[in-house]
């Protein structure tokens, strides 16, 4: 099989040398969470601004340690290992297992943690790629459902046979936490970018809007740029990381877990900006699964996030919210764009 992974990197912040007073951000770049993590911060009233960003580093790689699901020692292995009995875990993986629930309820079950020996069969979490067979799929898919889990205050119980995995909501809310502890330390302007998943403080020292580009799901280049304030950015993709299957077809890793297949719903990626990281996390995912049309019901019925949807015929649906912030790039200048209303 043809193997084909791309760069998780899918926003990036452009245009920011133009940062007035406080000229280059004090920068910190660490590795955490399988991916390049970076801290750029702009103003801190005078402070150390590099300590800041460090005490970042040091607490999203101790949540790594935590939530990896492939660290033997982690939180999440022992609640794999547990064989149904309950297990008393920190308050953080509480919180955002907590958090995972909530948006797999609302998605109804688009996201879903348990998923996550469905992605391994699969090959996505050792590289070794295959297209698993039909009853294998149904075999595993009957161990699996968020509903399962039981939650009570620092203890969890996951039945015996089943397996959780908290990566698609982890760097959104790890970004989330790290923002707290910048704005906790006296930094006013900031972006943080932990492989493509964007969180920015305030807006840039001279005032201005950040700038984000917004990576095309068809080259690797910009199909559009979002002015932003003081809010979170996150995208999921088909294209971030694939393999080409000996019947010449593109499998994706983002699974659907009602099927056990990699979703197929219309989407090329799904954008989702919002006040919470860790819920743009885990929307973007679910959202790509939905599907447009069903993404957009979701929308309607909350108040909390906006979103831009690429289509795989290369249409851009966008919510009203985001209308008059986003624009698209010249190269991209003729792609249909619908504003989608409530």
């Amino acid at each position: 099989m043809k193997k084909a992974i791309l760069s998780s990197v899918i926003i990036s912040a452009v245009m920011l040398s133009a940062c007035g007073k406080a000229g280059a951000p004090q920068k910190i770049s660490f590795f955490a969470m399988d991916t390049y993590m970076t801290v750029s911060v702009y103003d801190g009233n005078g402070k150390n601004l590099t300590e800041a960003a460090e005490k970042v580093s040091e607490k999203v790689k101790e949540f790594d340690s935590l939530w990896s699901v492939t660290n033997e020692n982690s939180e999440i292995s022992a609640i794999n290992k547990s064989g149904g009995e309950t297990a008393e875990i920190s308050p953080e993986t509480a919180e955002i297992l907590q958090k995972t629930l909530e948006i797999s309820e609302f998605t109804n079950g688009a996201l879903d943690c348990t998923i996550y020996p469905v992605l391994a069969e699969w090959g996505f979490t050792t590289g070794e790629y295959r297209i698993p067979e039909s009853e294998e799929i149904s075999r595993l898919l009957s161990k699996t459902g968020y509903e399962k889990i039981s939650l009570n205050g620092n203890t969890v119980t996951v039945p015996d046979g089943m397996e959780i995995d908290l990566g698609a909501v982890g760097k959104g809310q790890a970004s989330e936490i790290s923002s707290e502890i910048l704005r906790k330390n006296g930094v006013t302007s900031a972006l943080l970018d932990f492989g493509g998943n964007i969180r920015t403080i305030g807006v840039k020292p001279d005032g201005s809007l950040w700038k984000l580009g917004l990576r095309s799901p068809f080259a690797e280049d910009s199909f559009g740029i979002l002015e932003t304030g003081d809010c979170a950015v996150v995208t999921s993709g088909g294209y971030e990381r694939y393999f080409t299957g000996e019947d010449g077809k593109a499998y994706c890793h983002i699974i659907d877990p009602k099927t056990g297949f990699p979703a197929e719903s219309g989407l090329a990626s799904a954008t989702i900006v919002g006040n919470d990281g860790a819920l743009c996390d885990g929307l973007s995912t679910a959202i790509y699964v939905l599907g447009a049309e069903k993404g957009s019901e979701l929308w309607k019925q909350r108040g909390d996030f906006e979103m831009i949807l690429v289509t795989d015929s290369k249409e851009v649906i966008i919510t009203d919210g985001l209308a008059e912030s986003f624009s698209l790039t010249r190269g991209y200048s003729d792609m249909p764009v619908t504003v989608m209303t409530r």
